[in-house]
């Protein structure tokens, strides 16, 4: 699972990149598939390709084939582990039928199976039902039964209520993102088709196999309804500013070579674009690390909400959210899968400078690395209680100033024997220039710190903070103001 992960984040960089290396001065075409559509005698004289392609989709989508396809990954990510992993996969019809009747349990598997591989897997899931036409609810649904099958029949250890919310929940969210970029690398027209299918198979490999496998049946392109986004690519270095001590890796690495990935997709305040869908609204970032692989991975998403606006300079919108993190800055690691009440708006300040932000307020279900051990199976959950703030300062088409700040309070409910509680705190503040066209450079400053206290162990802090230098690729949007004026 770890080297999936590891791919997706090799192919979310590679295909969204290729995406936006086309000529932006080039209009974005409607897709092939919806010039088809167009094209066919019994949708003659239409005027909406997005209400074609989405009745399209629907004509055609399919319950059962996607039943299949969890049945069958199921199968043969069971048989890879048996044979690589040991005896927890040697699953029979007598574990199967003990744990029918077995109460659910909290599992000890390694931090980075749980956190970041079964959050993959369930997007696995999510991905085969909604490129087989289901919606994002019926999608969700094939992702929490895939994961209750999995932990049922495809494990012979007890089944784990912690497993189910990360690779059900969890899975769902980060594989609506997946699939939701997966069809946006499909409607740039600029892109030789070829590439376009690679690329957008390598983002979500389950949209590409039911492209390949089942021919013209699922090869209309979800319609995006045409979002402004703001991505863009990193690469560059980092070191330690300040801190340092900590058990998640045996040793610290003080420096460290970083590629970053992120995207804000259907910003507020384009005219006509709505948020009557799940994750019609959502951000994204993914960061690999030299020292410990995956730094973080983070998303979250409009589930249920609206547009609003107040007065001629701000537009917004509000409602539910569910989010997706897992984060490792060496020093300790948490995770979380959570719900949350928010809000997300562009307020220009004068005709040049946009202030975009988010606020979320909620609660997640949590795990967090034990402060004295770097074991990978040392971690406890908790509820946790967690709250965002995201500003962009935009200067203009030539800077942007970004402040991120997360706090996740993992409590003793829900949380081991032994009780006690954590503090985390992330601090994400940087500043990108954009030197030629879409060529920028960026410094960036990232601070993480942890307070806890256990009975057995008192108090302890842990505490890092880096201060590195980027080359930044910025997405065909520049730094994604929206301009309804």
């Amino acid at each position: 699972m770890l080297g999936c992960a590891a791919l997706f984040g090799a192919g979310l960089s590679l295909g969204m990149t290729a995406a936006e290396a086309a000529d932006e001065t080039t209009p974005r075409d409607l897709p092939k598939s919806w010039a088809a559509l167009a094209n066919d005698p019994p949708l003659q004289g239409r005027e909406n390709p997005d209400r074609d392609a989405a009745s399209a989709i629907a004509a055609r989508k399919s319950y059962a084939i996607p039943a299949l396809e969890v049945l069958g990954f199921a199968f043969l990510l069971n048989q890879v582990n048996r044979h690589t992993d040991g005896s927890d996969y040697n699953s029979n019809w007598s574990t199967i039928r003990r744990n029918l009747h077995s109460s659910w349990v909290v599992d000890s598997d390694p931090f980075k199976v749980n956190q970041l591989g079964h959050p993959y897997q369930g997007s696995m899931y999510h991905g085969f039902a909604r490129s087989a036409g289901l919606n994002y609810w019926e999608s969700l649904g094939y992702a929490v039964a895939g994961s209750a099958l999995w932990e049922i029949a495809g494990e012979a250890t007890l089944p784990s209520r912690n497993d189910l919310i990360n690779t059900g929940v969890g899975g769902s969210f980060l594989g609506e993102v997946l699939f939701r970029l997966s069809n946006l690398v499909l409607e740039h027209e600029n892109i030789p088709p070829l590439w376009r299918e690679l690329g957008a198979a390598v983002v979500s490999p389950a949209t590409g196999f039911n492209r390949l496998a089942f021919g013209e049946r699922f090869k209309t392109v979800f319609p995006s309804h045409d979002p402004v986004y703001y991505s863009r690519l990193q690469l560059g270095f980092s070191g330690t500013a300040q801190g340092g001590s900590g058990t998640s890796t045996t040793k610290l690495r003080r420096e460290e070579a970083l590629v970053d990935y992120s995207i804000d997709y259907g910003l507020p305040g384009k005219p006509g674009y709505t948020y009557r869908r799940p994750f019609d609204y959502f951000t994204l970032q993914a960061t690999a690390s030299s020292a410990n692989g995956a730094e973080n991975l983070m998303t979250r998403g409009l589930l249920v909400g609206t547009d609003y606006e107040v007065g001629a300079s701000y537009r917004g919108i509000w409602g539910l959210y569910g989010s997706y993190d897992y984060i490792a800055p060496q020093v300790f690691r948490v995770s979380s899968t959570a719900l949350s009440l928010g809000t997300t708006g562009q307020w220009w300040l004068t005709n040049s400078i946009a202030l975009q932000g988010t606020a979320l307020l909620g609660a997640g279900y949590a795990a967090v690395g034990t402060t004295h051990s770097a074991a990978e199976n040392d971690y406890h959950y908790g509820l946790a209680p967690q709250a965002l703030v995201a500003l962009r300062v935009i200067l203009g088409d030539r800077a942007s100033l970004d402040l991120t700040g997360r706090e996740y309070f993992v409590s003793r409910v829900g949380a081991a024997s032994r009780g006690g509680h954590d503090n985390i705190a992330r601090l994400d503040a940087s500043f990108t220039v954009r030197v030629h066209e879409r060529h920028g450079i960026a410094i960036r400053y990232l601070l993480n710190r942890r307070d806890a206290f256990y009975p057995d162990v008192g108090e302890s802090s842990q505490t890092r903070g880096t201060i590195g230098v980027f080359y930044t690729f910025l997405g065909h949007e520049r730094f994604g103001a929206v301009d309804w004026r």
